[in-house]
């Protein structure tokens, strides 16, 4: 701490070391080590960027280098995270998402600037433009074929169930009309190119769609969003009338396990290994010749491990297919065994920890349909 009075460097210190400050106020990060003498709140350096950016509202200093004046340490004892939460966040709808430090920037921003500079959540039934149960406007959709971006209207209705887009803006009907409980939305600006490239997948005839869209507004695009889950929150609420708020909560809109590249061989198992975009989706394992591309060229169901299912490192000795890549994974199902490689070995792992998160899970009524589904298809 730079500087100050020996009394005050004291206070500072006491102040930060209460356990209401340990984590970032904002995502969760252990050891914040930057504040807002505006607003009270301890806050990690990248939250620190993001109140930076709205200098009307909150003021940041370290509090490892930067001076604090009696008066500034005085306010961040009478606040905190604590309390500034009670106030900042009272009333934020169950379905809204919070991000964690490990959600992209577009999310975290957005979530501050919905705290701090538009004030959201500080009172009760405030009308938000995600909570109406209709949404309707432009994103740039990726096209199927020519990977272009162009303008589509979409149109999300409770009322309805179901999301909707049109190919013009003056089409009677839509391109897509898709039941809102089979939807997935995550955010892919990595992916998709574009800091605020939303990802959409959806279920058709038990495949999964891939749509890929964004906004020039960050904003907007958290929006709908979070219209979704808004959507998809009251349709699951009438769906499932006695389960609770936090149980259909985590039935909304999920991350993916894990995503990236690894090669696979066929069943015969004597193929050459061919690199491919994978994507795990819970118990689905989806494969994809490029990571855009809107189905998915095979899938592959992971169940449970009292179900049959295991992973193994390593590839079964006397693997006659060629491959470049150097660490095996081995997938063990009651039908047969699928074989991969990963280029290196923190990727190896990285993938054998996702398969094993999922494979210790008991498989829920609606699994055993889909495992049924796959055997079927198979």
């Amino acid at each position: 701490m730079a500087g100050g009075n020996e009394r005050s460097v004291k206070a500072l210190k006491e102040v930060w070391k209460r356990a209401e400050n340990s984590l970032c106020a904002d995502c969760g990060k252990p050891d914040p080590d930057w504040a807002s003498s505006t607003l009270g709140v301890f806050i990690c350096l990248s939250c620190s960027g993001i109140h930076r950016n709205i200098p009307s509202i909150s003021k940041v200093k370290s509090l490892k280098m930067d001076y604090w004046d009696n008066a500034q340490v005085q306010f961040l004892a009478k606040h905190g995270n604590a309390v500034t939460k009670a106030i900042y966040e009272a009333h934020i709808p169950i379905y809204y998402y919070q991000p964690t430090y490990n959600d992209c920037q577009v999310l975290r921003e957005q979530w501050v600037r919905a705290k701090y500079e538009r004030k959201e959540f500080t009172e009760p039934g405030k009308q938000l433009p995600y909570s109406d149960g209709v949404k309707e406007g432009i994103l740039w959709k990726r096209g199927r074929d020519n990977g272009q971006f162009l303008p589509r209207k979409f149109l999300l209705s409770e009322r309805e169930g179901c999301l909707k887009y049109f190919t013009k803006q003056d089409a009677k009907e839509p391109k897509i009309n898709v039941k809102i409980d089979v939807i997935n939305a995550t955010f892919q600006p990595e992916k998709i190119g574009n800091p605020n490239g939303l990802q959409i997948t959806y279920l058709k005839d038990n495949k999964t769609r891939n749509i890929f869209v964004y906004h020039e507004s960050g904003k907007e695009v958290v929006d709908w969003f979070n219209a979704i889950r808004s959507v998809q929150f009251h349709y699951l609420k009438v769906a499932f009338p006695i389960a609770s708020d936090n149980e259909i909560k985590n039935r909304l809109t999920r991350n993916f396990l894990k995503e990236g590249y690894m090669e696979k061989t066929g069943p015969k198992q004597r193929e050459a290994f061919k690199k491919r975009w994978f994507t795990l989706d819970h118990r689905r394992l989806m494969y994809f010749k490029d990571p855009l591309d809107a189905f998915a060229k095979g899938e592959v169901f992971v169940g449970s491990g009292e179900n049959g299912y295991s992973v193994q490192k390593g590839l079964p000795s006397g693997t006659q297919g060629n491959f470049s890549w150097p660490y095996g994974i081995t997938i063990v199902t009651p039908d047969r065994e699928y074989l991969f490689t990963c280029e290196t070995e923190t990727d190896q792992l990285d993938w054998i920890r996702a398969f094993t998160s999922v494979i210790n899970q008991a498989m829920t009524p609606q699994e055993y349909a889909i495992e049924a589904y796959f055997k079927f298809k198979s």
